[in-house]
């Protein structure tokens, strides 16, 4: 029998209380607390809960996930295994299910609800509603993740609602991805059985949501920033919130997680007791997830920090188990297999050209927000040279592709987008959500092309080029998403092409991640998916030439 006592000022969420106290751990449950006269002068709460978030976009597997995240106190995550299943369907899923096993910490995963997420791109595999309830009836299936096919829901389609029936079926919550639904279409959504929703962006449609029944998820991830716009909720309404990342890049990972919400929310003067709740709790009693709050019988997930200011995480443990000490994991490295789909070839610098249709066409461009997952659909005119419609830097209208990495004979689709603000180069990747084609931009079309060239060589990554021929290229061998390595040696890499794009003029604060959400059709109003232009708004195909 293994035990051991810590001592501090115990953080008590249910009696809302801070006390002296003693905690005996007896393998790895917490067999005692004992109140007492002192305790020194540090704190014990427990641990932290990342209510949504896909792994595969930190790129790393989850065992190397697990190293950096219990640094900053978190302890278990709500994981999202859509990315994945995208390219590898079901193996996928397998894949990050056996990889999570291999490490103490606690990840709860999902059954991806919309592979493909629509009809208008091509992904690496599909899930019907027979797949997805082979999913569930898995115990270590929690539940049935973000149904982003709204209108399907809506407009009662019969295998989006033969999903969310058998996660009702079999009592495992269904959470929800419809930005920008309100009234009485958000009551129709939520009444379908839909249970959260994680891409709320103004307070109003967060409100209007939870007046039909839903909890709020506040997302802070590496390129969807919506903790301004939502914190409030954590006054207003404190029993229908928790913090989730969605997509964290490992440059990011490396300095915080969900405790940079949580100082964020207590330096704003949000009540610790709530702030701790969306952290702790909330997500623990939505998902029934075997997550201990440091309460007597529970597993011994709880975390040691310095005070209540500063916030910095002293200790992380998982069942009893130190697994991060003073910024440093304890976790040991796992050695890991990849897993792929990745099937097209090299393409010409000719599959990148876009004739102009008209002697001074009118062009449908896509513009990037900074910190947002939606666009919007500008109408401007185009740069035209010698017949063909070109970029633009002076205006920042830049080209985009979109390349079907499983098919190589598949012609290449190309638009314009702006706010990406190279000045030459180019960028692609292959984390290009949902389906996780190749999607780049750049300044001429050998630059995209051999950017793109880059990913085919490697099977997929993301890559960076200051001309045709100076490439700097990140690999991500599992499923072109995740690499084999650690999450220091991936965060300083990705870092160093983050400053490289920077460096060639990006303003944006992570063009890799805002570029993956590009050929997102599921997020409004403009996108390219690897079949042509596609508007969100009306959920159908458009022409680049208006």
């Amino acid at each position: 029998m293994s035990s051991f006592n810590i001592s501090g000022k115990l953080i008590d969420l249910f009696k809302r209380r801070i006390y002296p106290a003693e905690v005996t751990v007896t393998n790895g449950i917490i067999a005692s607390i004992n109140e007492t006269e002192t305790a020194g002068d540090q704190y014990l709460l427990p641990g932290f809960v990342d209510a949504h978030i896909h792994i595969e976009s930190s790129m790393l597997v989850p065992t190397a996930f697990a190293q950096m995240a219990v640094v900053h106190g978190t302890v278990a995550t709500v994981s999202d295994p859509h990315e994945i299943a995208n390219v590898n369907g079901l193996e996928g899923v397998h894949y990050m299910l056996n990889n999570s096993k291999l490490s103490p910490f606690k990840f709860f995963f999902g059954a991806p609800s919309c592979v493909p997420a629509t009809g208008f791109e091509t992904g690496g595999a599909t899930l019907d509603a027979a797949a997805v309830e082979e999913l569930l009836l898995n115990p270590d299936i929690r539940y049935l993740s973000e149904m982003m096919n709204y209108p399907g829901v809506l407009h009662n389609d019969p295998e989006a609602l033969a999903k969310i029936a058998a996660a009702t079926r079999l009592g495992k919550p269904v959470d929800g991805h419809a930005p920008g639904l309100h009234g009485a279409d958000a009551a129709a959504y939520a009444a379908a059985g839909i249970t959260t929703d994680h891409e709320c962006y103004t307070i109003d449609e967060a409100l209007d949501k939870i007046k039909s029944g839903m909890h709020i998820l506040i997302r802070e991830g590496s390129a969807a920033k919506n903790y301004e716009a939502l914190c409030e909720l954590l006054r207003m309404h404190p029993d229908k919130v928790m913090f989730c990342s969605d997509d964290k890049h490992p440059d990011e990972l490396v300095l915080h997680h969900i405790n940079q919400l949580v100082k964020r929310s207590l330096a704003k003067g949000y009540g610790l007791f709530d702030v701790l709740r969306a952290a702790c709790i909330n997500p623990v009693y939505h998902y029934d997830l075997p997550v201990g709050l440091l309460q007597k019988h529970h597993a011994a997930d709880f975390i040691v920090i310095n005070d209540l200011e500063r916030f910095d995480i002293l200790k992380t443990f998982i069942n009893g188990q130190l697994v991060a000490e003073n910024g440093r994991s304890l976790l040991p490295d796992v050695p890991v297999k990849p897993i792929n789909n990745f099937k097209t070839g090299k393409k010409k610098i000719s599959d990148f050209i876009v004739k102009a249709k008209n002697v001074h066409p009118v062009i449908r461009v896509i513009e990037a927000i900074e910190g947002q997952l939606v666009t919007n659909c500008l109408q401007l005119p185009a740069k035209v040279e010698a017949g063909n419609i070109v970029s633009d830097t002076g205006r920042d209208i830049l080209k985009i592709a979109v390349i079907n990495r499983y098919n190589t004979d598949a012609p290449v689709a190309v638009g314009f987008i702006k706010n990406f603000g190279l000045k030459q180069g180019a960028i692609a990747s292959t984390v290009a959500h949902d389906c996780h084609n190749i999607v780049a931009v750049g300044v001429t079309d050998a630059d995209i092309c051999a950017a793109v060239n880059a990913l085919v060589d490697c099977k997929g990554g993301i890559s960076v080029t200051r001309n045709n021929v100076d490439v700097a290229v990140l690999p991500l061998p599992v499923a072109g998403l995740m690499s084999l390595n650690n999450g220091h040696d991936v965060a300083n890499a990705y870092t160093g092409l983050n400053e490289t794009v920077k460096g060639l003029g990006s303003p944006l604060h992570a063009p890799f991640m805002t570029l993956s959400f590009m050929a997102l059709l599921v997020i409004p109003s403009l996108k390219l998916s690897d079949k042509g232009l596609f508007d969100g708004s009306r959920f159908e195909f458009t022409g680049v030439e208006v």
